[in-house]
């Protein structure tokens, strides 16, 4: 009889040559393993040579050495948590009671109880690494219920809905990911935060469907109600320009209508717009029309300018209202000028004509107004009187030879006659 083969951590091979061996074979085909209190019977090979029986059941060793040696491996490379390590290697020793096997099973038994009792500590590792875990995995899924909670509580009024949504639609993705790629928590726990977040979320989506609920009533108002100026504005059109003040007082209106949605308020702006436009364009057309029509009129304008400058030039005062009158007349039946900013411009340079005449009348006027030359008379005989009277004194005091009254009367005979001079006398 052949010994049995021995596995070793590192190999799966026959076992090291013992003083005894590890089976034996009966004449009548029964196979013994040899263990610690004696032979134990494995199994029955009658159908071959002693040596075929041995075999067989030293491979049914090696095949259980090979899997002690793979869990060995496992747990060397790491990967494999722990407590499934040791639930493999529960599997291997339950294999190895009483195995129907040919070799040192005592061995393998004591490599399995070795790597269970090391696989124990990790175990005890690993598992308060998972209570962290899941402790983690609790704070992390409070802290987006009670984001989802915060924003469930805002003022509806208030929310850019927009912005919200993505938020809620946010928050949503990050527990679906705590909850596909995290640990498992507590069925408890887990149901909690659940119900909170599932609550939060029904109660942000039931408030932005209100919102825009209220939203839709307020723009379905402000649609009607520029809808109806739109309308308005349009049947402006056979006004042509005289629609425009009419026009403007709906686009105020338009003002303070309010919001009817982006797409309906464009859209509405559009056909408003257009029909504002129509009517400035009657405006745009008719000034062009005036300006190509004033071009003549302005060269008639500047020819009265250049014949009003004999109005200047005339002495009579008479004569050049006449003329300036004549002019005036041929002015206004021209009529009005555009642009504007010309006819601005002719007026003024007319203005000027007129008002240096109007400054002549009044000077002359001034000068012949009858109870201003009555006045001007009695100052005359006035001033008359008192120089005769002066040159009286002065002869008289000349002739006493009175030197300060002769002085005196000089200087006061002098200032009259300049006063006099003044009047024209």
């Amino acid at each position: 009889m052949t010994a049995a083969a021995e596995s070793t951590p590192e190999t799966t091979g026959p076992a090291t040559e013992s003083p005894e061996p590890w089976g034996r074979v009966d004449d009548d085909g029964t196979v013994s393993v040899r263990e610690a209190d004696g032979w134990r019977v494995v199994g029955q090979f009658p159908d071959g040579s002693s040596e075929e029986a041995l075999a067989y059941f030293e491979r049914k060793y090696t095949d259980l050495a090979s899997e002690v040696t793979l869990l060995e491996v496992r747990h060397r490379r790491g990967g494999a948590s722990a407590s499934d390590l040791r639930s493999a290697a529960r599997t291997v020793s339950a294999k190895l009671d009483g195995a129907a096997a040919v070799g040192d099973l005592a061995r393998l038994e004591a490599r399995v109880a070795a790597l269970t009792e090391t696989l124990a500590a990790a175990s005890d590792t690993e598992a308060a690494a998972a209570r962290e875990a899941v402790d983690e995995a609790v704070r992390a899924r409070t802290e987006i219920v009670e984001k989802a909670e915060a924003l469930a509580a805002r003022d509806p009024r208030t929310v850019q809905w927009k912005q919200a949504t993505a938020e809620i639609t946010d928050l949503f993705d990050q527990w679906q990911s705590q909850q596909q790629n995290g640990p498992r928590l507590p069925k408890s726990a887990a149901q909690q935060l659940w119900k909170r977040f599932r609550d939060a979320r029904a109660t942000v989506d039931k408030h932005r469907r209100e919102f825009y609920a209220e939203l839709d009533e307020a723009h379905k108002g402000v649609r009607e109600s520029k809808t109806k100026l739109v309308e308005k504005a349009e049947s402006l059109a056979p006004k042509g320009e005289d629609g425009i003040p009419a026009y403007r007082e709906l686009l105020d209106q338009w003002k303070t209508a309010g919001r009817a949605g982006k797409k309906v308020d464009d859209a509405l702006w559009a056909r408003f717009k257009a029909a504002g436009d129509a009517l400035y364009s009657a405006r745009v057309e008719r000034e062009t029309a005036d300006v190509e029509a004033s071009r003549e009129k302005i060269e008639a304008k500047r020819a009265l300018l250049e014949e009003a400058k004999a109005v200047g030039d005339e002495r009579e005062i008479s004569k050049a209202r006449t003329l300036l009158t004549g002019i005036q007349r041929r002015w206004d039946d021209i009529g009005r000028i555009f642009p504007r900013d010309a006819e601005r411009s002719l007026d003024d340079d007319l203005r000027k004509v007129e008002q240096a005449l109007r400054t002549r009348e009044e000077s002359d006027w001034k000068r012949n107004n009858p109870e201003t030359k009555a006045r001007a008379n009695d100052m005359t005989r006035q001033l008359t009187d008192a120089i005769e009277k002066l040159e009286e004194e002065l002869a008289a005091a000349k002739k006493s030879g009175d030197k300060k009254a002769i002085a005196n009367a000089t200087e006061s005979l002098e200032a009259r006659k300049s006063w006099l001079k003044a009047l024209g006398g």
